[in-house]
């Protein structure tokens, strides 16, 4: 078999229908529901392609309003509110069926000069060749989404702590770091790489809160939805090389988790943060 970052790439090459409308398909996954990430990464690509080179995403806030059916296309309608000196603003709408199923808004900014300083990188991080892959973590297991999850997600996704796919017997703990890599060489247009962090952060934004209930993905009545999504673009770098996504949850209750997480290149070089709140019910 092999492991291909296609699905990815459909996220940014899609078809255009008018100056502000694109039209996209979702990789079908087991559960028929579109992955969030995907949505994000569509609804982020189009804000772009509406936008002068001159200027770079900066930030986007995203709300999920409904389920997307892997089956249908999505439909993203943006909206050009302001084209300034220094920033632009779209809004942009993922529609399917008539009926919206995603609304952000994306800011992009002319790059200046001026202060300058970030978090650093945890120095303790586990080398990310030395953590098994998710095919290794999951070895022989026939839960629903083992197929997809060790064959046919578009990154090389390794865990410290160990993945959850089907066990949480590890540390309860609401920290963990996920190293990512595309499977393949991506295009140099640096833009593919901003979409494509949006992509690969809704895979694992929410599991410090299972991971510090000691639930796994695959236990009987996990249930968990993307609610909102915020993220802030630092630097620019590559996703086909090794990225750390450190994460963490801040905070869970009355059935909602919020999560936060630091993207860093494998030197430590800040390149996005994002945040996501969703519904997380567990097991009584």
């Amino acid at each position: 078999m092999t492991l291909s970052s296609k699905p990815m790439l459909a996220s940014w090459d899609f078809e255009r229908d008018g100056d502000n409308t694109f039209i996209a398909r979702h990789q079908v996954i087991p559960s028929a529901r579109a992955y969030g990430g995907e949505v994000v990464a569509q609804a982020v690509a189009a804000t772009m392609k509406t936008v002068a080179d001159d200027r770079g995403i900066h930030s986007f806030h995203g709300y999920f309003l409904r389920a997307g059916d892997v089956h249908e296309q999505t439909v993203y309608a943006v909206d050009r509110l302001r084209d300034g000196r220094g920033f632009s603003q779209r809004a942009v709408r993922g529609i399917q069926s008539g009926k919206t199923i995603f609304q952000g808004m994306a800011s992009f900014h002319v790059a200046s000069d001026g202060v300058r300083h970030q978090d650093p990188m945890p120095v303790d991080l586990a080398d990310p060749e030395t953590l098994p892959t998710a095919a290794e973590a999951l070895g022989d297991s026939t839960v629903r989404d083992a197929q997809y999850w060790a064959n046919d997600r578009s990154f090389d996704i390794r865990h410290s702590p160990e993945a959850i796919y089907i066990s949480a017997d590890g540390e309860r703990t609401r920290r963990q770091t996920v190293w990512l890599k595309a499977y393949e060489r991506l295009p140099d247009d640096v833009n593919v790489h901003r979409a494509a962090l949006a992509y690969l952060c809704d895979y694992t934004l929410l599991e410090p809160i299972l991971r510090n209930n000691g639930a796994a993905w695959a236990d009987p009545g996990v249930i968990t939805a993307s609610l909102d999504h915020a993220m802030w673009w630092h630097n620019d770098g590559r996703v086909d090389e090794w990225i750390a996504l450190v994460q963490e949850s801040s905070f869970a209750g009355n059935g909602l988790g919020l999560s936060h997480g630091r993207i860093y290149t494998r030197d430590g070089l800040l390149l996005a943060t994002v945040a996501q709140e969703g519904l997380v019910t567990l097991p009584a």
